[in-house]
């Protein structure tokens, strides 16, 4: 397991006052529990489509928003972030490097990772160009950032945006985004979009069987992962390809 990153004492602590508690903490079981539950099925499908992207990924990698560790384990990720104690508790017990903080908390120092996820997560952070910036300034020249996202426009966007709308105990809390939405803030932060594929075609409550990917942005697709890189040499342009 890499090491080659420090973490800032001074900002990883424990949580100092209730403003800081996460909605997810009395959530944590349930949250959890969805995995292997009704989750099961989708969780293999999505865990499937990042192997598509991981052997290009360099290493160390962290998570921000590991929850409980459900995909750093199955993917082999490293270390994470979570603002959400118990749920950092669970995936401390499935052997990731767990840190209390939010993605844009400055936890680390300038060029510690080689590659940052951000796997459902950027949906439920505040500012997602801070997010993203704090995620460029923690990586190496080169580096990747990864995202895993319900894209709003989607069958499955659609499904948990009626959802938030009814007040769900997790989605009221999420912002989903249209794909050009994801590109444009990934512009902003300094990345350029070189992968991007495609899972979950199978619409909500009727997913039945195990699926492939595909490589290319499909609008009917429930699940989408871009890769995008912080070196000024990735094409610009890669995002037009996939709009």
């Amino acid at each position: 397991m890499s090491t080659k990153y420090s973490a800032r004492e001074s900002n990883v602590g424990t949580r100092r006052n209730d403003r800081d508690i996460s909605p997810f903490d009395n959530l944590a079981l349930e949250y959890d529990a969805w995995f292997e539950g009704e989750g099961e099925p989708i969780f293999a499908i999505e865990v499937s489509a990042f192997h598509e992207v991981l052997p290009s990924l360099p290493k160390p990698w962290l998570e921000v928003g590991v929850g409980s560790g459900r995909f750093a384990e199955a993917l082999g990720i490293e270390t994470g972030i979570d603002p959400s104690i118990k749920l950092l508790d669970m995936a401390r017990e499935r052997g990731i490097i767990g840190f209390l903080g939010r993605g844009e908390q400055e936890l680390f120092d300038e060029e510690s990772f080689g590659t940052v996820f951000l796997i459902v997560t950027l949906c439920f952070v505040d500012s997602p160009v801070d997010v993203l910036k704090e995620a460029k300034r923690i990586l190496v020249p080169g580096g990747k950032i990864v995202l895993g996202l319900v894209l709003k426009d989607s069958p499955w966007g659609q499904f948990y945006r009626r959802k938030k709308d009814e007040g769900h105990r997790f989605y009221k809390y999420a912002t989903f985004y249209r794909y050009d939405e994801v590109a444009k803030l990934l512009e902003q932060a300094g990345f350029s979009i070189e992968q991007v594929i495609s899972a979950l075609f199978q619409r909500p409550g009727k997913v039945k069987r195990m699926e492939l990917p595909e490589r290319g942005y499909f609008s009917n697709a429930g699940f989408t992962i871009i890769s995008a890189s912080n070196s000024v040499a990735a094409s610009g342009s890669a995002e037009k390809n996939y709009l």
